[in-house]
């Protein structure tokens, strides 16, 4: 339960610092327009501190954790943090650069996709090993 807690308290540190540096770079830069920058406060405060903590509480009722459980997790966290660096990469580049090759915004894409099915796909797999621990304690 203590990693779940820590989890929630790293993304939290995560999520105000992504906002604050939305807010300050843009302004510094005197960028007005829409930036993916303005979505990583929400990302990690929603899909790392708030999952973390529903996770603590689930944890606390029906004790799923299992080594299979930390791999998944493991997944999780790199697929939300892939996501999240390329949504800054992403938004850095929207302010800095704004005409970008349409390779580098495939690239991009690709590997903010890619971080997205990680943590998608973790995030069932970690449902139905929380399911099947539901289901085996009202059997």
């Amino acid at each position: 339960m203590k990693r779940y807690i820590n989890s929630a308290l790293l993304y939290a540190i995560l999520a105000m610092a992504g906002g604050v540096f939305y807010r300050e770079f843009t302004k510094f830069n005197g960028f007005t327009a829409k930036t993916t920058l303005a979505v990583v406060h929400t990302h990690y405060f929603l899909l790392g501190m708030v999952f973390f903590l529903l996770l603590l509480l689930l944890e606390k009722s029906f004790s799923f954790t299992s080594e299979k459980t930390r791999r998944v997790l493991a997944v999780y966290h790199i697929g939300l943090n892939l996501t999240s660096v390329m949504l800054v990469v992403r938004g850095v580049l929207q302010v800095l650069v704004p005409a970008l090759s349409s390779g580098i915004s495939a690239a991009i894409s690709g590997f903010a996709g890619i971080g997205h099915i990680l943590s998608g796909v973790s995030m069932v797999l970690l449902l139905v090993q929380i399911r099947c621990k539901v289901s085996a304690e009202q059997a």
